[in-house]
């Protein structure tokens, strides 16, 4: 059943829950929601164990976008979520949602324990460069209403093929791509300037970290993070060997049980 919280500034977050145990969020990477992504899958492997949120990040879904955008928004955003569930719960976070929770868990919002799976900082330079082409161009389309170009450009930054990337405007899930797309800025934001590591950030952060990777992803989602895990103070790496960036709900779960245990 979905309800909604109210966050700081007012914005309604659509979210669910299922399950029953300790509170567990979810928080989703670029382009998904609660009605398409990893979340629905996790959430299953999860729900014999934990009570599982799942929401709308704001933009997305049954969602409100007030604005001006801040990332503190989106981090009162999961604050308003974890108050609901009753105040604390641990946090599971993908991608680019990965690099919102990290922020988030500098706060003191309740996040007991939290796992990310393969945040895409940038760790080295040229890495950096790239990324800020991307947020330009992305920024450029998303003013100027272009937004089925911006969820291309996003769709070759991640590694797809232009011609590939092109042709996904004919599937029949674009029009949720593009429904979204203006929240592209959203994660490039919390991602910051070069999405360099924040190392100083994540030295402060004292909340136990699972940071996940995959043995099948690239050295650039691998790399990231055991930046991330190297740079926070109570980390544990665990590698899903096979896996990449479209982790399976259930060779994913048994480390994410495992840990919250």
């Amino acid at each position: 059943m979905t309800t909604t919280v109210t966050s700081a500034d007012g914005t309604l977050v659509a979210c669910s829950a299922t399950g029953t145990g300790p509170a567990v969020v979810l928080v989703d990477g670029a382009l998904c929601h609660r009605a398409f992504g990893p979340g629905a899958a996790v959430a299953e492997q999860l729900a014999g164990h934990h009570t599982v949120h799942t929401y709308d990040r704001r933009g997305r879904g049954g969602s409100g976008d007030t604005a001006p955008f801040a990332v503190e928004r989106e981090i009162e955003d999961l604050a308003a979520v974890i108050a609901a569930a009753g105040g604390s719960a641990h946090v599971v976070a993908f991608s680019s949602g990965a690099a919102l929770a990290l922020r988030a868990a500098a706060h003191d919002i309740g996040i007991t324990r939290l796992a990310v799976h393969e945040p895409p900082f940038s760790t080295d330079d040229a890495q950096s460069e790239r990324f800020d082409r991307y947020a330009s161009d992305l920024g450029t389309a998303l003013a100027e209403g272009r937004r089925g170009d911006a969820v291309v450009r996003f769709m070759t930054f991640a590694g797809m093929p232009p011609e590939m990337a092109d042709g996904m405007r004919q599937a029949p899930v674009w029009p949720l791509f593009e429904a979204v797309a203006p929240t592209l800025a959203h994660d490039a934001e919390a991602l910051g300037a070069g999405a360099v590591v924040p190392a100083d950030l994540l030295a402060g952060i004292t909340t136990p970290v699972l940071v996940v990777d995959g043995g099948a992803s690239p050295e650039l989602l691998r790399a990231p993070a055991r930046a991330v895990a190297a740079a926070l103070p109570d980390a544990r790496r665990t590698t899903l060997e096979g896996q990449t960036h479209e982790v399976a709900a259930d060779v994913l779960a048994p480390a994410l049980l495992a840990f919250f245990a």
